[in-house]
């Protein structure tokens, strides 16, 4: 009876182990994984700079070109670029002193000389921001003046350059600048107004 008691209570010592074990086992927390979302830092190198846009300008292009007139082009343009707008040089276009290279600026006139038009030792160049000749530092010379260059000066429109040019058609080459009074249309005060900015030279 004893050693029955005894190999019976092997088994249930077996048992009570197991339900610890199980038991314990069950209870122990399960471990949790957490994602995170890691935010990349933003560099600034890599931000977009918007660059302004080109200012519009206008110039005026005079003389032996083309296609005299008033155009509008962008500040990032250069005197070349008015000079082909202006559909280029006319045959005796004098160009050694114009800066092809300088940029546009806005109110900017470019004259364009003829060869052996009579310039002032002071002018370097013959573009600068005023409306006139003179201001321009060049002078327009009567004798070879088309009616487009005539048409630059004050006070003469295209009915008083036509009447230059057939006086001097009619009677040849002005011997001074006081001679354009013989012109009909032109008076003193006309004269007054021109006599610094033309030349028979």
């Amino acid at each position: 009876m004893q050693h029955y008691i005894k190999y019976a209570a092997i088994p249930a010592a077996a048992l009570c182990l197991f339900l610890v074990f199980f038991l314990t086992g069950r209870n122990e927390p399960t471990e949790q994984l957490s994602l995170t979302t890691v935010e990349q830092p933003v560099d600034p190198q890599t931000e977009v700079v918007q660059q302004p846009a080109p200012a519009s300008v206008t110039v005026d292009v005079k003389g032996a070109v083309r296609h005299p007139g008033v155009y509008t082009f962008t500040d990032e343009q250069r005197i070349i670029d008015a000079i082909e707008a202006a559909g280029g040089y006319v045959e005796g276009a004098d160009s050694t002193l114009i800066n092809h290279a300088q940029k546009l600026s806005d109110a900017l006139v470019i004259y364009v000389p003829r060869e052996g038009e009579q310039l002032p030792a002071m002018a370097p160049a013959t573009s600068t921001t005023s409306t006139t000749p003179s201001e321009n530092s060049t002078r327009v010379n009567i004798n070879t003046a088309t009616e487009q260059d005539l048409q630059t000066l004050p006070g003469i429109g295209p009915s008083k350059a036509q009447a230059i040019i057939r006086h001097r058609d009619e009677h040849g080459p002005f011997a001074s600048t006081e001679q354009l009074t013989d012109v009909t249309g032109i008076g003193d005060k006309t004269f007054a107004q021109l006599s610094d900015l033309i030349t028979v030279n």
